[in-house]
């Protein structure tokens, strides 16, 4: 784990695979996604919150393959495509998924995990049932 990365540095310049975090600081939502974005990579990336208003714009605006909310490694399972956008893809096809489809698409993988709070009230939810 890498941490306190800053964008001048190699550990975020260049595409590094292993077991390696990279962990960036930002100052807010926005200044993140611009980063994200201004990547020439887009392999994957991650955010943790507990808002689902700012995972939900998170996950809309970063351009990469691969997102997590709330997990920190968002490898999907083999029917969806491991690999990113921009310079993380080599080739004009992903390894896994539908290539009939994906010649057309560009497929955006969430993986997202909420879960309950070590404060929680104790609240119930009764659901309808048919």
């Amino acid at each position: 784990m890498i941490d306190h990365v800053t964008a001048e540095m190699t550990a975020y310049t260049e595409e590094i695979f292993g077991p390696v975090l990279v962990v960036v600081r930002v100052e807010d939502l926005d200044e993140g996604i611009k980063l994200i974005n201004s990547n020439p990579y887009g392999n994957g990336t991650a955010i943790f919150t507990s808002s689902g208003a700012n995972a939900r714009k998170f996950q809309r605006s970063v351009t990469v393959g691969m997102v997590g909310i709330n997990v920190p490694l968002p490898v999907p399972v083999a029917y969806h495509s491991f690999g990113g956008w921009k310079a993380s893809l080599f080739g004009d096809k992903h390894i896994y998924g539908p290539e009939g489809v994906s010649f057309y698409t560009r497929g955006k993988v969430i993986t997202s995990r909420w879960p309950e709070p070590t404060h929680a009230s104790g609240a119930s939810y009764n659901f309808p049932s048919n």
